[in-house]
């Protein structure tokens, strides 16, 4: 249904009054103190109900949506942008913190080795089940019809395959290292977090030495570290509490243009996904409880930001509100935490990196002839899909990234992966959010393997909203 010019506008109009109701609505209730997470469900609700409507009755296609969406999304995509913003200051000045106040370089390698550890173990078991999940439900990509969209989907990722092909193993682990640690700063590669990573892991290992040689200098550089890190970590506070605000906005814009009759015509495979992905959360929960540490507690303060990666579909964006729930409600120390949020956005994502290449390899299998219950296919594959988990980005578009390195190397056609664009970004919602979970999972396990978590913290459930609440 289309309307004229003068129509459109005041429809658009109408909806970004309702908008910004809803939006004072939720400021209100910040300020007679309603605790953080109950705003961030509310916003959950509520952008549900609003995008719904707004598909009902103008449908996905049409001016006023598409005009509403972008109105709405100067809120939400506004938040995501503020996130990505902070991420490498924060990034970089918490690693340094972190391993300037340790007493000695030692436990470093032993701290980073586990978290990528237990990053890449998750990312096996999700494979496996990704891959059992798949062959349960009996998915076959050539039962998949495919439209004009879908076409020049495959299209697109035929191109992008070369450029993934060109790089060896051996380049693809020297990209990591970053040769110009400014310009990943600014985001530019895939690896960028990764690499800001080792840069600020570097300068934090060379301060640490430089106390023995040369201590009032290293003293120095201390303070002033400590007080950067403190002044971010107050731009974090501040930020955060724009998530309920963001999340209203982003779930209005995704569940508005959402393609439902893509969906229903690949329910199947969405239902097939969010059945393997909902396997992972309980394996998350499963590994949390084998430490002897309550899953309810976990589950109860990690809800908000598994919230906010659901609905913005950012790893890397998370991070901000990743760290700030590992170390102000779930007690793991700040090293720990924001090694695992970092790795996490790169290395070893469970949902992109690990279930969803998995089951695109196990659908599109039948397609060249392989049978996708033979061991050998599943036991390469879960290979692959482990090692290829190493510098998946943190951002939209990682899985396609991860998707093209896994089927180009077991040879199959990637193009066939195009056929799923339809329902991308809802498939999408969910794997960002058990990226997330697992990174905190690695997090709160590396944490209570090493003895650096504050159990008291971990069980205390007053200790469930923002740092600006708690204080």
């Amino acid at each position: 249904m289309e309307w004229g010019k003068e129509m459109t506008i005041t429809y658009v109009v109408i909806n970004i009054v309702i908008m910004l109701i809803m939006l004072f609505v939720l400021n209100k209730m910040a300020r007679i103190h309603v605790k953080f997470s109950r705003r961030v469900f509310t916003a959950l609700g509520v952008g549900i109900l609003f995008g719904a409507l707004l598909q009902i009755i103008f449908k996905t296609d049409s001016t006023v949506v598409k005009q509403t969406a972008d109105w709405v999304g100067i809120v939400g995509n506004g938040y995501v942008s503020f996130l990505k913003m902070i991420v490498m200051p924060l990034v970089m000045v918490s690693i340094i913190q972190a391993i300037t106040n340790l007493e000695s370089s030692k436990g470093l390698g032993k701290m980073a080795g586990m978290v990528i550890g237990i990053l890449v173990f998750t990312t096996l078991i999700a494979a496996t089940v990704g891959s059992v999940t798949a062959d349960v439900f009996g998915l076959n990509a050539s039962d998949i019809q495919s439209g004009q969209v879908e076409k020049a989907r495959s299209k697109e990722l035929q191109t992008k395959l070369g450029d993934v092909q060109e790089q060896t193993v051996p380049e693809k682990i020297v990209s990591f290292i970053p040769e110009n640690p400014f310009m990943d700063m600014t985001g530019s590669r895939p690896t960028s977090t990764l690499a800001v990573v080792i840069f600020s892991a570097f300068l934090g290992v060379a301060a640490l030495q430089l106390r023995r040689k040369k201590p009032e200098q290293a003293e120095m550089f201390n303070k002033i570290v400590n007080a950067l890190y403190t002044v971010i970590m107050r731009m974090v506070t501040l930020i955060l509490r724009m998530t309920p605000y963001g999340v209203l906005a982003l779930m209005t814009t995704t569940v508005a243009q959402t393609n439902v009759k893509g969906i229903l015509s690949l329910g199947e495979f969405v239902i097939a996904s969010y059945v393997a992905l909902i396997i992972m959360f309980l394996i998350h929960f499963l590994l949390i409880t084998f430490t002897g540490l309550n899953p309810i507690n976990y589950i109860k303060k990690v809800i908000p930001t598994l919230i906010f990666a659901f609905t913005s579909r950012t790893s890397a964006g998370s991070i901000p509100m990743n760290i700030e729930t590992q170390t102000k409600r779930l007690g793991v120390e700040d090293g720990i935490a924001n090694l695992s949020a970092s790795f996490g956005a790169s290395i070893g994502q469970n949902g992109c990196a690990g279930v969803y290449p998995a089951m695109l390899a196990v659908m599109i299998a039948p397609t060249v002839g392989i049978n996708p219950w033979s061991i050998g296919f599943l036991v390469k594959l879960i290979l692959i899909v482990a090692i290829s988990s190493f510098g998946v980005a943190g951002v939209g578009g990682g899985a396609t990234f991860a998707a093209l390195i896994v089927l180009s190397s077991m040879n199959l056609p990637v193009g066939l992966a195009g056929l799923l664009i339809s329902v991308e970004p809802l498939i999408d919602m969910g794997r960002t959010a058990l990226n997330v979970d697992g990174s905190m999972t690695a997090g709160v396990l590396t944490a209570h393997l090493l003895g650096k978590l504050d159990k008291n913290k971990f069980n205390d459930m007053s200790l469930t909203e923002d740092s600006d609440e708690m204080a």
